[in-house]
This record gives structure tokens, sequence and C-alpha cells, in this order.
């Protein structure tokens, strides 16, 4: 999933640096990642994953590495097979 998160990063968070030079743990915003990059992002994270953003993950906490974002697109995942 990590590298996947990658890829969309890549196309489409804008980031001034190598999203192959970030660890998965780097802050992203830190990194360059803006508000409407985010949400960029999070528009190719439901279409690339098939999945939603509840309003309640529609945060920085979400967004701020791809750790995060592994984590907030898994726990979507999850909860849409337990629905």
């Amino acid at each position: 999933m990590n590298n996947t998160i990658r890829e969309l990063l890549k196309k489409h968070a804008g980031l001034p640096v190598d999203v192959a030079d970030l660890a998965d743990g780097t802050d992203l915003y830190a990194a360059g990642l803006s508000s409407f990059a985010s949400v960029q992002l999070m528009l190719a994270l439901e279409e690339n994953f098939d999945i939603e953003f509840p309003d309640s993950l529609l945060n920085r906490k979400s967004f701020q590495s791809i750790e995060a974002i592994a984590r907030t697109v898994a726990s979507i995942v999850d909860d849409r097979k337990v629905a």
C-alpha cells in the first residue's frame, strides 16, 4: 500500500522534494504538502482504493505521513468489510 501511496503523492501532491527520498514517517506538510494538494491526494486515494473518506478522517493527522495515510486507508477498508 505504501508504494501506491507514494505513486499517488508523486502525481497529485506537488511536493518540492522527491517522494522516493521521504521516509514513511516523514511529515508531509513539512515537506511541502498544501491543503489543496491534500484534497487532490484524498480524491486520488478514494478513486484508487474505491473508498470514501468520512468527515471524521478529513484532518491534517490523517495525511501527516505516508504511514498515517496507510493507517487511515486501512481503517476505512476494514470498516467497510465490517459494515
